[in-house]
């Protein structure tokens, strides 16, 4: 039997679900379900959010392929548009951050955090509720791209579990920086603020790493930033799984870069764990 509960007065604290870990899931899911039906709403949002990753395939991939030397495969086209991929996934999987913290920061704009604070709901469940949303859309997106990867050229060499494997490095690396998009969303006033500070940190992260070229070609102070940069990790990784590093590519010597798979793993979980703690408190100090 389900009650109505009014929303709590200033200085109080909203009531508080008793349902455990089961009523925690449940929660999560409604409010999931509740974020796709928006998302299927305003489709264009979908559809612009795949615009600018295709547009770096195509741009990377014919006209800076061949002005780029990779270890092992000198300036040849082909062989960088192989090695492009991964990052240009793992690119587009951590750029919804900044969509996931602007819609967190709209809803908070508009009352509806505060609404859903003052129900009986798991504390996390809100949050959880819309990165898991947020997941779905990038897994789409994912597959969305994945089509266009093969129509200009790209191909996975080492079998489909391994290949679904890097996908799924891609999405708990997404799934990850989407608790960074949470924390951001729930930090500023505006949407237009929480897109802006999503945007800030992801540009060094992204180019500052192993996405686009080899850590060779950068500054020696910059090499052990990109080799141990948590976006590195899985970029090397979905590498290894697709098959598409060239055959004398040398591994660098730090940790991550010999560990690809294992530190990918490791990064995401602990960016995970670090963020939506952080997440959650901030939610429930929200004002």
């Amino acid at each position: 039997m389900s009650t109505t509960t009014a929303e709590p007065a200033p200085g109080t604290r909203a009531p508080r679900s008793a349902g455990g870990i089961r009523q925690s899931v449940s929660d999560s899911l409604i409010v999931a379900q509740r974020n796709l039906l928006r998302m299927m709403r305003i489709p264009e949002v979908v559809i612009f959010g795949l615009i600018q990753p295709i547009m770096f395939v195509v741009l990377f991939s014919y006209v800076f392929g061949g002005s780029i030397t990779l270890p092992g495969a000198g300036a040849d086209a082909e062989a960088y548009r192989s090695f492009l991929m991964a990052g240009i996934f793992a690119q587009t999987v951590t750029f919804a951050t900044a969509g996931a913290g602007a819609g967190i920061a709209e809803d908070m704009h508009k009352g509806l955090i505060d609404r859903f604070r003052s129900l009986p709901m798991a504390r996390g469940a809100v949050l959880t509720g819309r990165t898991l949303a947020d997941l779905v859309q990038t897994a789409l997106t994912l597959v969305v791209l994945a089509v266009v990867a093969l129509l200009v050229g790209w191909r996975a060499h080492e079998g489909i579990l391994k290949a679904l494997a890097g996908f799924g490095l891609l999405l708990l690396l997404g799934y990850a920086f989407t608790w960074i998009g949470a924390l951001i969303g729930l930090s500023v006033r505006t949407p237009e603020a929480a897109t802006s500070g999503g945007l800030i940190w992801l540009f060094p992260l992204t180019f500052v790493s192993i996405a686009f070229v080899p850590a060779e070609n950068m500054p020696s102070f910059l090499q052990n930033v990109a080799e141990w940069n948590p976006f590195s990790a899985t970029v090397l990784a979905c590498r290894e799984l697709f098959g598409n590093l060239p055959a004398d590519y040398p591994t660098p010597d730090a940790w991550p870069m010999e560990n690809p798979v294992l530190a990918s793993v490791l990064w995401s979980v602990v960016i995970i764990a670090l963020f939506r703690t952080l997440a959650v408190r901030k939610y429930r100090s929200a004002a």
